[in-house]
C-alpha cells in the first residue's frame, strides 16, 4: 500500500502572530471585493471570507490541514480497499478546502457528502461519489457501509450539542472507524473571523465580532467554539475506544485543531 503523505512545516508562534497583525489588515479589503450580504451560491464561501486567496492566513490554513491530513492517515491506515466516507465536504474548491479528496491516492473510494449540489466539487474530484445530504438528518447509508468516515471542520458548525452527538453517532454507525477534526477555541487567533484572542471569552468575542460586522458567528447556529472537554463529552457515550488530542499547526494547547478519533 503506497500512502501519500505530505510535507509539514514546522510554524512558530511568532510566526503566527505575524500572520495576525498582517491578516486583520487584508480581511477588511478582502470582505469588501467579495461583497458581503450578497447571495452566493456557494453553501461554504462564508467559511473562507476570513481567508483571502494567496494569503499568510492561506498558506497557514493549507499547512494545519496538511497535517490534519497525515493525523488522519496514521490513526486510521487506511488500506486501497478500504471504502472511506467523507461528510462535509465544500462547494468552495481552492488550495485549503477538500484535503483528503487532494492528497488521498486512491480517490475513486471516497464517498463525499455535503450540502450544495456538488458541481463544481464534482468536476474537481470526478473519482469521488458525491451524495447531497440535509443538515442535521440521518446519512443516507447502511450501518457499517463504510472502513473510515471522517469529517474536518464540520462538527462546529451543526448548530447544538444535540446535533453535533447525533452527528458523531451517525459517523459511529455507518463507519468502523472515525476520524473528525474541528478547529481549537484556544489557538490564538479565530479561524471564522480572523479575530485574535478575542474568542477566549465569549463576552469578549461577542463584542469584538459586533465591532467588526461579523456577529453572526456569536450564534451557536453558526459556530460552536470547540474544546478538548466538549469532544470528550461528545465521546463519552460511544462505546468505543476513542482519542481526543492536537492536530493541525501543533503549539501544545494552542494548537490550530483538535481530533477526536473512534477505533
Amino acid at each position: 500500500m503506497v500512502l501519500k503523505t505530505p510535507t509539514v512545516n514546522v510554524v512558530s508562534a511568532q510566526e503566527i502572530a505575524s500572520a495576525a497583525r498582517s491578516h486583520i489588515d487584508q480581511l477588511a479589503s478582502h470582505r469588501r471585493a467579495k461583497g458581503i450580504g450578497r447571495v452566493s451560491q456557494l453553501v461554504d464561501e462564508k467559511y473562507y471570507l476570513a481567508v483571502p486567496p494567496k494569503s499568510i492566513a492561506e498558506r497557514l490554513l493549507v499547512l494545519a490541514r496538511e497535517r490534519i491530513y497525515r493525523d488522519f492517515l496514521s490513526r486510521m491506515r487506511p488500506s486501497a480497499l478500504d471504502p472511506i466516507l467523507d461528510v462535509g465536504v465544500s462547494d468552495v474548491v481552492n488550495d485549503g478546502a477538500n484535503v483528503l479528496e487532494r492528497n488521498y491516492t486512491h480517490q475513486y473510494k471516497i464517498t463525499a457528502c455535503g450540502l450544495g449540489d456538488g458541481h463544481a466539487f464534482e468536476l474537481a474530484y470526478p473519482k469521488a461519489d458525491y451524495v447531497r445530504i440535509a443538515p442535521n438528518a440521518r446519512l443516507p447509508f447502511e450501518d457499517g457501509s463504510f472502513a473510515i468516515a471522517t469529517s474536518n471542520a464540520v462538527l462546529e458548525h451543526v448548530g447544538s450539542f444535540e446535533s453535533q452527538d447525533f452527528l458523531v453517532r451517525e459517523l459511529c454507525r455507518v463507519a468502523q472507524r472515525v476520524f473528525i477534526s474541528v478547529p481549537n477555541r484556544f489557538f490564538p487567533v479565530e479561524h471564522h473571523t480572523a479575530l485574535p484572542f478575542a474568542h477566549y471569552g465569549n463576552a469578549t468575542f461577542r463584542m469584538a465580532c459586533e465591532a467588526t460586522g461579523q456577529s453572526d458567528w456569536t450564534k451557536e447556529k453558526n459556530l460552536i467554539l470547540m474544546t478538548r472537554k466538549r469532544l470528550w463529552r461528545l465521546a463519552g457515550p460511544i462505546e468505543r475506544s476513542a482519542a481526543v488530542g492536537y492536530t493541525g499547526l501543533l503549539l501544545g494547547p494552542f494548537s490550530s485543531n483538535l481530533y477526536l478519533a473512534f477505533h
